[in-house]
């Protein structure tokens, strides 16, 4: 199965400005790269997110950095791992927060679908990674995609939730009009941070909060 960006998405994106090549120059030269390493995610879910996300069905956008980089953990969506596979830790402290903020049982695994299909697109900035070599990708051309999409999904009609967790990922900030959508920013999720604000920071509860309010 080759990986090519939904139709929905060409669409949405062309009626932007947003050029063909921007996704691609990149996916090109993943093809060339899996011929020589083993690149995350397998072939076929590069654009999963998209797949189960399409333009007019998003609500929330979770920016991620790159997709994870040990095996069998990728899958196209950011922060999201397969059913079988065990939580990463940013995950494990995602899911604890989910739970705290909203008084309910964290999700049964990590594998985030169900949050996709709901409107929520779970976008890596950059979409590609070599096995075991994290940030491998990054002089790909994914980013300039990714932006323009962030940018795309700021300049439609349609209020937005956007969720930006690390150093990384609130670097986009500059691509969203704060004025028309809602912007939630902290720290990551990584053990590494969590502790310094993220714990009962409620991004959940408030994005709800944000999507009741506009009757989505």
């Amino acid at each position: 199965m080759s990986d090519r960006l939904p139709e929905v998405w060409r669409e949405f994106l062309q009626k932007s400005g947003v050029p063909e090549y921007l996704w691609q120059k990149p996916l090109d030269k993943v093809n060339r790269r899996r011929t020589e390493k083993t690149v995350f995610p397998p072939e076929g879910k590069i654009f999963r997110a998209f797949e189960l996300t399409p333009p007019e069905k998003v609500r929330v956008v979770i920016i991620g950095q790159d997709p994870y980089h040990d095996d069998g953990q990728a899958e196209g969506l950011a922060f999201s791992v397969p059913e079988t596979v065990e939580l990463p830790p940013s995950l494990k402290n995602i899911f604890r927060e989910y739970a705290s903020d909203l008084d309910r049982e964290p999700p049964p695994n990590g594998h985030l679908s169900r949050w996709a299909e709901n409107g929520v697109l779970l976008l890596n900035a950059v979409l590609s990674v070599d096995a075991h070599t994290p940030g491998s990708h990054a002089d790909f051309g994914w980013e300039e995609f990714t932006d323009a999409v962030i940018s795309a999904l700021n300049e439609r009609n349609s209020k937005t939730v956007f969720i930006l967790w690390g150093n990384f990922a609130r670097k986009k900030k500059s691509l969203i009009s704060s004025g028309e959508h809602i912007i939630l920013e902290n720290v990551h999720p990584s053990p590494l941070s969590a502790y310094r604000g993220f714990f009962g920071s409620k991004p959940f509860s408030a994005t709800e909060k944000a999507l009741k309010n506009w009757h989505w």
